[in-house]
C-alpha cells in the first residue's frame, strides 16, 4: 500500500477570502468546492521538509519573476511583511503573512 500527501489545511478565520487570496497567490482553482483548491497541471510536486526549530509554514517558490516582483505582488493582494522575523545574513527567501493570518515564505 501507498499513501500520498492529498491535501495541506490551512486553519483559517474565513473560508472565502482565504480561497480567494490562495487561489490569486498560487494560481489554484476550486475544484468543486470553493474551498478545495488544486494546483495547476504544470505544478510541481510538494516536498514533506521537517525542521527542529521552525514552526509550520508554507514555503513557496518563485519561478518566473524575481523574488521581490513576488513579494509585491503578493502585498497588492493583501499579504504583508513579517518585520520581527531574524534572518539570516545569507538569505534568500522574504516571510510575508497572508491575509488570513497564514505565515509563509516566498524563496528565490
Amino acid at each position: 500500500m501507498a499513501l500520498t500527501l492529498g491535501a495541506i489545511i490551512l486553519n483559517v478565520p474565513k473560508t472565502g477570502p482565504a480561497a480567494d487570496f490562495w487561489s490569486q497567490a498560487l494560481g489554484f482553482t476550486a475544484d468543486g468546492n470553493p474551498d478545495f483548491l488544486i494546483p495547476p497541471p504544470s505544478a510541481r510536486p510538494t516536498r514533506l521538509h521537517f525542521d527542529e526549530t521552525d514552526r509550520t509554514h508554507l514555503d513557496l517558490w518563485v519561478d518566473n519573476s524575481t523574488l521581490e516582483e513576488e513579494v509585491d505582488r503578493l502585498i497588492a493582494l493583501g499579504a504583508e511583511r513579517v518585520e520581527d522575523w531574524t534572518y539570516p545574513h545569507d538569505a534568500d527567501f522574504v516571510v510575508l503573512r497572508s491575509p488570513d493570518g497564514t505565515v509563509f515564505c516566498i524563496i528565490g
